[in-house]
């Protein structure tokens, strides 16, 4: 949208023209074919046809489309009229209301494209929120209205045919379609400019029509009022010398305009948000989920299938996907999971009699052994079955995985004194020894935190687990669990990925410093890099997915 680009870029200018007619051709075509179809079955209906009287939506619109001029519907000037496109018979519309009044329809039940229709009464538009059946949406439109707005050769024929395409194309479309181009000018990624539609706005009611002859020029403020209904659009020589309004701002006036019409596209944007939702499924689909559950549930089905209460019952068998492979990579995580688990709590009363650490325990490296066979074998089911988390016993075992791993984290830092934890951790433990039948009473030592090499590591867990879980039954599970009492760690060494952060919806966004220290440790220690991008609070889908992207 920044410029044609003068002589060199004449080439695609003519390239666009043809994409233009052909994109208006198509679109136009459909249109007309919809209203001849719905004449059709008006008249039917009105000659006592038993067929249902069915009006689209889109129908609708086309008949509120009337040009109502009695000098026009002469019938001398009637090829004429039939001449002009459809913006310019829409550009027509003002000079032509009293005939409009007069007649409730004109030319009813006629097939020829570029007939009147008769018109549907306001309140009927106002209920029903239109869309339009362009092979171009609002978005291409915009962008392609912009590049003829900033065209150093306005005065060449070809930009002038392209605009000219692009109104029609608007004009043939419900009027929220033209509402929502303009609100796409002055939404650029999203982000509300009204100073940029505004300029788009004076250059277009400036637009040159210079290569049209005096009948097929348009009135450019007609148009943009049809499509604004109770708006005024100012005229500049109303703003000049010697003009009703010449001691005003003729730019206020138009920013004033602009600004109307971007509270005018909530509709379209609010609409625009929900219909870019990205759906894999419909809600009447059933749900996802692991091949294993829908595996026992087929053959369920078909065990109560080969009783001898459900004889003659038939079941599909071919849906039934019980792969091989995937039932023994299931029974082998299960069972490196409760081998581990053994050892595990062998490990944990290991502990509890030599007041060793975990580095040092035997024990422990065993059943740290154990565990990351288990972390393999459900890696493997994974690998076979991207929803097996689905299934209880995986999504058990992930949690187990995710409270360690916080524990673990917690623990680190508290040690490494990293981020003020451990200042953190003392005011919780200050707040919850009235609370927490399980924190240790030490309410003269409320600095308990303070040298944790002093401390047995089995009970520095204990308190950080007391002091981060609230529930006194998950708190008592996961004091239990040998997962998280040996402090395993993630495998070592540099991890390839990247994290995009979008915290910025509620800070400062790429100046933010959430997360600053954890992230450069990040970098150091995995050699993981963060971008922050430059999203903003209260800013749309499309502005912060812009800068995400």
């Amino acid at each position: 949208s920044e410029s044609y680009g003068g002589l060199s870029f004449m080439p695609q200018s003519f390239f666009v023209s043809v994409f233009l007619g052909e994109a208006t051709r198509a679109s136009l075509k459909v249109s007309e074919e919809k209203v001849e179809d719905n004449m059709t079955l008006q008249n039917n209906f009105s000659t006592g046809s038993n067929m249902k009287h069915v009006s689209s939506t889109l129908t609708g619109l086309r008949q509120r489309r009337v040009i109502s001029n009695s000098s026009i519907y002469q019938a001398e000037n009637i090829e004429l009229y039939e001449n002009l496109s459809p913006a310019g018979r829409l550009a027509s519309q003002g000079d032509l209301v009293d005939f409009a009044k007069k007649k409730k329809s004109v030319f009813r039940g006629s097939k020829r494209p570029g007939k009147l229709r008769s018109i549907v009464s306001s309140s009927e538009l106002e209920e029903a929120f239109l869309v339009g059946d362009s092979l171009l949406g609002p978005e291409d439109v915009a962008i392609l209205l912009q590049a003829g707005l900033a065209s150093s050769m306005k005065g060449s024929t070809v930009v002038q045919l392209n605009q000219r395409m692009l109104l029609d194309l608007m004009a043939s479309q419900p009027r929220i379609f033209a509402v929502a181009v303009l609100a796409e000018i002055g939404t650029p990624g999203g982000d509300g400019n009204t100073r940029g539609l505004t300029s788009a706005l004076m250059a277009l009611l400036d637009l040159d029509q210079s290569s049209f002859t005096e009948f097929h020029r348009l009135d450019m403020h007609e148009l943009l009022e049809s499509w604004l209904p109770g708006l005024k659009i100012p005229r500049r020589e109303d703003y000049l010398a010697g003009g009703r309004w010449a001691r005003q701002s003729y730019y206020s006036a138009v920013f004033g305009v602009a600004q109307n019409i971007l509270e005018d596209a909530e509709v379209y944007l609010a609409f625009k948000g929900h219909i870019q939702r990205v759906r894999h499924n419909a809600e009447k689909d059933p749900i996802p989920t692991a091949k294993e559950i829908n595996s026992s549930s087929i053959q369920n089905n078909l065990s109560n299938a080969e009783s001898d209460d459900n004889i003659g019952i038939s079941i599909n068998v071919s849906s039934f996907s019980d792969s091989s492979k995937l039932t023994t990579a299931i029974k082998k995580a299960k069972k490196k999971i409760e081998e581990a688990d053994n050892e595990g709590a062998k490990a944990i009363e290991s502990l509890k009699e030599t007041k060793q650490t975990t580095k040092e325990c035997n024990a422990c490296a065993s059943a740290t052994k154990q565990y990351e066979n288990a972390f393999k074998a459900c890696a493997d089911v994974l690998q076979l079955d991207k929803l097996s988390f689905h299934a209880d016993w995986f999504k058990r075992f992930y949690r187990r995985n995710y409270d360690a791993l916080m524990v673990k984290s917690v623990y680190d830092n508290v040690m490494n004194g990293d981020d003020e934890v451990r200042e953190w951790l003392g005011k919780l433990r200050e707040a919850s020894t009235k609370n927490h039948e399980g924190s240790m009473e030490a309410d003269k030592n409320l600095s308990f935190f303070d040298e944790p090499n002093q401390l047995n590591e089995q009970d520095l867990i204990l308190e950080i687990i007391n002091l981060i879980f609230f529930d006194k039954f998950e708190r008592e599970s996961i004091r239990q669990d040998p997962l998280v009492r040996l402090l395993i760690s993630n495998p070592p060494g540099n991890y390839n990925f990247t994290i995009v952060s979008a915290m910025g919806v509620i800070t400062e966004g790429s100046k933010g410093l959430e997360l600053e220290s954890a992230l450069k440790r990040l970098k150091k220690e995995r050699n993981v890099d963060t971008i922050r991008a430059d999203t903003g609070t209260a800013r749309s889908f499309e502005y912060n997915a812009s800068k995400i992207e």
